[in-house]
């Protein structure tokens, strides 16, 4: 595909404002391209200007993209004309009407591990496998000792100073599940202060009425929130 691509760049093929170039299986006369599967891809392609307003606009792209915000991104396919709105809840990235496309920009979700145990290691293979970027953070050196994580970041630091330092945005998950209170509540008390979407830890029950309260003084959690911020484990 990318080669036909750059073929019709070539000939010039993308001048208009707006082009959706179908690959596979499809009714455009003009795709040279079969996929493995058998199906169809669609692919948007936009040809911008380089003014103030473009300029501006890839600018707020930018900033959605290193965590700052999210937006929603609206993309006429007739007249080209593009629209920035704030995304405030969860959905597809992509949401395609038959005249417009709603594309979802953002940092890539994020999985922040608070410290390394087996545990830890089960959800960081599987997060990875869901496309999250997962990153594992523990100054303990005999602990990280021999362990060898694919596509995960290791940082040998406390999570604490990871997530103050900023570590974390709205598209981030933060879970410890090493049941050491040095790692696992100095996480907490920082993550409540962040925008993460899901925060949660290990512990028994009497654990974690423990460390709710602590957090609940530390970080303004109502009594609401029991529930759905952690879950619990006997």
């Amino acid at each position: 595909m990318e080669e036909d691509f750059l073929e019709r760049v070539a000939e010039g093929a993308f001048e208009q404002a707006i082009s959706v170039v179908r690959y596979g299986e499809g009714d455009d006369p003009r795709s040279r391209v079969s996929l493995p599967c058998g199906g169809v891809l669609d692919v948007l392609v936009e040809t911008l200007e380089s003014d103030c307003e473009v300029q501006a606009h890839l600018r707020e792209l930018e900033s959605a993209l290193l965590g700052r915000r999210r937006l929603i991104r609206e993309v006429d396919l007739a007249s080209g004309a593009r629209s920035l709105f704030d995304d405030r809840e969860q959905g597809s990235r992509v949401e395609r009407e038959i005249d417009r496309v709603r594309l979802r920009i953002g940092a890539a979700q994020r999985l922040l591990l608070a410290g390394y145990s087996s545990v830890a290691q089960a959800c960081a293979e599987f997060a990875v496998g869901l496309g999250f970027e997962v990153i594992l953070c523990d100054p303990r050196e005999e602990v990280l000792q021999g362990v060898v994580l694919d596509n995960v970041e290791i940082r040998r630091q406390l999570p604490s100073v990871f997530i103050a330092d900023g570590g974390c945005h709205s598209d981030t998950a933060v879970v410890a599940l090493t049941h050491d209170p040095r790692i696992d509540d100095l996480a907490m008390m920082e993550a409540v202060r962040t925008e993460a979407f899901y925060i949660g830890v290990m512990g028994s029950m009497q654990t974690s009425q423990k460390r709710f309260e602590r957090l609940r003084r530390i970080g303004g959690l109502g009594k609401g929130s029991w529930r759905g911020f952690m879950r619990q484990s006997a």
